[in-house]
């Protein structure tokens, strides 16, 4: 199963982080990252089949770069909070996951209520969206 083999609703993206991961993408291929091919790939395929949206109307329930969102794991029931950063922002000791860590492109997208599946070593993860405790762009933070 993929990271997305249960999610049913749309993929949201604002433009900006379409740029910036479409120009991550790149400047990583270009200098030879071949240690986190898959990774790319995977976000890649997830930006080609996103809708692209306006910082200013992406819905507020929606992950975006920056978010810092309340995941309750679907089995221990136990709450976690992360922030979805780039990769040169991410620091798992602050909570702040890598849109190129699995999980973190799992997570760009999603919904407050939807679930998030991602093969690991040892079997299936599963989370369910339970907050979006800030969000830049229902913030108001356009630029960041």
């Amino acid at each position: 199963m993929n990271e997305r083999a249960a999610h049913r609703g749309i993929v949201y993206i604002t433009e900006a982080d379409l740029d910036r991961l479409r120009t991550l993408i790149a400047v990583m291929r270009n200098a030879g990252y071949d240690q986190v091919r898959e990774d790319l790939d995977r976000l890649e395929e997830e930006l080609d089949r996103a809708e692209i949206v306006t910082p200013q109307s992406i819905p507020p329930n929606v992950i975006t770069i920056r978010s810092r969102v309340r995941l309750r794991d679907v089995v221990s029931g136990q709450d976690m909070v992360y922030s979805l950063a780039f990769p040169n922002e991410a620091d798992l000791n602050q909570g702040k996951i890598s849109v190129l860590a699995p999980i973190g492109t799992a997570m760009l997208g999603y919904q407050v209520g939807e679930i998030i599946e991602w093969d690991v070593p040892a079997g299936l993860n599963r989370f369910t969206v339970e907050e979006i405790l800030y969000q830049p762009e229902g913030a108001g933070d356009y630029h960041l």
